[in-house]
């Protein structure tokens, strides 16, 4: 069976499921071009994304198979293979709306690095995290070294990715890594309440947060206030900050547009 990613539609949270079980939901190019195409083609009524992988696993990364008969083409054959993977990972960073990764079992090589472009990750008590790359005389792909820096200590980091040492959920819960640890079998059931916590609150808030965020670690402080000041005005004008005002003055629930 070939690698898929489906997409189904709850609500207003879309969900991509990692299907490929003959290779415990590995990576590979259909995948990438599916979650590009599922982004690009979400409706503004999508508010969130939920990704899970089929079953047990959440990714086991990519197919050492394909990795193996790759070895005998063209470099350019991996590289363009690199550059999919990397398209969607550039394409969950810069949709507008938070993006959940609900993780069961193994989150192995580009699936950790997937998990971690996410905006929150909520992972079952048992499920475990490894950079598995050096393990098979490789490096990193998918951001994976350019995400740990910025969430774990250098050290810790150089052992995830020179040793390939496996972390589990509750160690990255605790170090502020993964949001939110599940009862294991209902990573997806706490993903999708928490997706709908961000459902009821303003889509244009949660936009703007979630650039800013991403900006923040490149922009000198200058830059970025100007920024807050702008999505500030901006936000203060649109529809919803009336909406919004209005129920807390009154202390009743809101209702975004």
């Amino acid at each position: 069976m070939p690698a898929q990613l489906l997409s189904t539609r709850h609500g207003e949270t879309m969900v991509l499921t990692l299907h490929n079980p003959d290779n415990r939901n590995a990576l590979g190019p259909e995948i990438y071009a599916a979650g590009i195409e599922a982004l690009n083609s979400a409706g503004a009524d999508i508010r969130s994304v939920v990704i899970v992988g089929q079953g047990n696993t959440f990714c086991a990364g990519g197919n050492l198979e394909r990795l193996k008969a790759n070895r005998e083409r063209p470099p350019e054959v991996q590289a363009q293979s690199i550059e999919g993977l990397h398209l969607w990972i550039e394409e969950l960073r810069a949709f507008p709306q938070p993006v959940i990764a609900a993780v069961e079992g193994a989150a192995a090589g580009a699936g950790f690095s997937l998990a971690l472009a996410c905006d929150f990750i909520v992972a079952a008590r048992d499920a475990f995290f490894v950079m598995s790359y050096s393990s098979v005389a490789l490096s990193p792909d998918g951001g994976g070294s350019w995400h740990l820096p910025r969430l774990l200590p250098r050290p810790l980091v150089n052992e995830l990715l020179m040793l390939g040492t496996r972390i589990e959920a509750e160690r990255l819960h605790a170090l502020g890594a993964v949001n939110q640890l599940a009862t294991p079998g209902s990573a997806l059931t706490e993903a999708m309440a928490l997706a709908d916590r961000l459902n009821r609150r303003a889509p244009n808030a949660l936009a703007s947060i979630k650039e800013l965020v991403n900006k923040a670690p490149h922009t000198e402080l200058p830059g970025h206030l100007a920024a807050e000041r702008d999505r500030f005005v901006r936000n203060l004008h649109h529809p919803n900050a009336g909406v919004g005002i209005e129920a807390f003055l009154a202390k009743t629930t809101p209702r975004y547009a």
